[in-house]
C-alpha cells in the first residue's frame, strides 16, 4: 500500500523541493501551508509563545487526522515551538533539521552555515546547539545570514533571489576553505547549482531528509504488518 506523508509549511515555496525529493519513491505527499504563525510571531508582539505553541499542536493534531502515516515539518521555527510532550500521537514526527544537523555535528573541521531568512537563526541554532550537547558533539561554526534576500523570494523573485544565494555562494568558496552548509530549503537550488559549477560539496537539509523519511515510513509500515 502507498505511504502517505503529511507536510507541514511556513510557505508555499518548499512544497517543490519536497516533491522532487521523493518523485522517486512510492509516497503520496499531503501538503499544509500555513505562513500566518511565523508572522504573527514575528511580528505581533501580542502573540506568545504559548499561542505558537498551541497553534502547532492543533496543527500537527489536523494533519494526523487526514490518516497520514508520518508528518514532516519543514520550518525550523514550527519545531520550535512543537511541544511533542502534549501529542499522543503513533506516527512518527520528522524535523527536516534533524538530519541535517547530524551531518553538520559529524564534521571537526570549522564550518560555516548560511541563512537568507533571519527570523529562523536563533530558533535552528538553538536547537542545533541542543542536538550537539546531546550527542555530545563540539562546533566550530560560523553563522552568516545573507542580507535583503529572504524578501525577494517571499515576493516571488525567486529567479533573482536563487542568483543572490549562488553569487554569495561563489564568493565564499573562493574566500573560504571552511565547510560550508545552508540551512534553508529555499537555498538548495542555488547550492546545488554551485556544486555543479565548482565541484565543491555544499551541505544542505535535503541531503540526508529523504533517507530519513523513507526509513521512518518503512518502520511504520513494518509495525503495522
Amino acid at each position: 500500500m502507498k505511504k502517505r506523508l503529511g507536510c507541514l509549511h511556513a510557505h508555499y515555496s518548499n512544497i517543490e523541493y519536497i516533491e522532487n525529493a521523493l518523485s522517486s519513491f512510492d509516497i503520496e505527499i499531503l501538503h499544509f501551508v500555513d505562513p500566518a504563525l511565523i508572522y504573527r510571531v514575528t511580528s505581533d508582539h501580542n502573540f506568545l509563545a504559548s499561542d505558537a505553541q498551541n497553534k502547532v499542536i492543533e496543527q500537527i493534531e489536523w494533519i494526523a487526522q487526514s490518516k497520514v502515516d508520518a508528518i514532516l515539518i519543514t520550518c525550523t521555527n514550527y519545531i520550535a515551538f512543537l511541544e511533542e510532550c502534549r501529542l499522543s500521537l503513533s506516527i512518527p514526527i520528522i524535523k527536516i533539521d534533524e538530519p541535517f544537523f547530524h551531518d553538520i555535528c559529524n564534521i571537526q573541521q570549522p564550518q560555516t552555515i548560511l541563512f537568507t531568512n533571519p527570523a529562523t537563526v536563533e530558533g535552528t541554532l538553538n536547537r542545533l546547539h541542543l542536538f550537539a550537547d546531546t550527542f555530545k558533539k563540539s562546533l566550530d561554526l560560523e553563522v552568516i545570514v545573507i542580507e535583503n534576500t529572504f524578501d525577494l523570494i517571499m515576493n516571488g523573485q525567486r529567479e533573482t533571489y536563487n542568483q543572490e544565494v549562488t553569487n554569495f555562494l561563489k564568493q565564499m568558496l573562493k574566500d573560504e576553505k571552511k565547510v560550508i552548509s545552508v540551512a534553508q530549503l529555499s537555498m538548495v537550488n542555488a547550492a546545488g547549482k554551485v556544486e555543479d559549477e565548482t565541484s565543491r560539496t555544499i551541505i544542505n537539509p535535503l541531503n540526508s531528509l529523504v533517507l530519513s523519511i523513507v526509513n521512518q515510513l518503512e518502520l511504520k509500515m513494518n509495525v503495522q504488518s
